[in-house]
């Protein structure tokens, strides 16, 4: 009881967070994306042509970038939560995985919300936005959160005990970004190279979600729910241990 009403209020203190801290943070939510998807549609529509074999182009880039943000932004903001929330860990009920796992949760229906309202934008320009496989798309956005979420209990650990552990990871955020298959589909590329991209869990998540939108999509035949979902599970397993074994040195940081 204590923990729910715990989470409860995290939740509410998260998203109005979230929402309010800026003015227009609403606007700058839907912003962010719309702006992005803009300027690779504007990049990549003199480098190649706007369509895709069984996918339209515009709706797979904005796919692919909603996707990565999720996953990205979960593991990123959930990781940061502590630091954000030091002054509450000085009561006893709020416990270090507390702040981590609501942020985690706020973040993903945040990104629920974006995800929607950008595809019903979409929809009012006469794209094709409804899923031919909606469990399918579901699928592919838990297991995305769900491994950004046990990133992000990982690392929120590994920010408070070695805090220069965020420049790292930041620095690798930017090539994942390319190699992610966030501007690409892993079958344009030549097999060897298939290869190698699909050790990245991460594609294994955004090619199941564009194929969950696209019949004609060609998917890899590579491309695992399980491979995705094992590192989700590893994470998670691994982030609780690490909040267990590191809980009075976090709290006390």
């Amino acid at each position: 009881q204590v923990a729910f009403s715990v989470w409860r209020a995290l939740f509410m203190r998260e998203a109005l967070s979230r929402v309010s801290s800026q003015r227009f943070g609403w606007v700058w939510l839907l912003l962010q994306p719309m702006m992005h998807i803009a300027l690779l549609m504007l990049l990549f529509s003199t480098l190649r042509q706007r369509t895709l074999p069984g996918a339209d182009f515009a709706l797979f880039l904005a796919l692919g970038l909603l996707e990565y943000q999720l996953f990205v932004n979960t593991a990123r903001r959930s990781a940061s939560a502590l630091s954000a929330n030091r002054g509450l860990l000085a009561y006893r009920q709020v416990l270090p995985v507390d702040a981590v796992l609501v942020r985690a949760v706020v973040e993903g229906t945040l990104q629920l919300f974006v995800g929607s309202a950008l595809l019903a934008g979409a929809a009012l320009f006469g794209f094709d936005v409804l899923p031919h496989a909606p469990l399918l798309a579901l699928q592919a956005y838990f297991l995305l959160w769900f491994f950004g979420a046990g990133l992000g209990l990982m690392l929120s650990v590994g920010y408070s005990l070695v805090p220069e552990i965020e420049k790292v990871v930041a620095f690798v955020f930017t090539p994942l970004y390319f190699a992610s298959g966030v501007l690409f589909s892993p079958a344009m590329m030549p097999p060897r190279m298939q290869q190698w991209l699909l050790y990245n869990p991460i594609m294994h998540g955004l090619e199941l979600g564009r194929s969950a939108f696209f019949p004609g999509y060609h998917l890899t035949p590579d491309v695992s729910a399980g491979y995705l979902a094992s590192f989700g599970i590893g994470c998670w397993f691994l982030g609780l241990a690490l909040h267990r074994r590191f809980a009075a040195q976090v709290a006390a940081q």
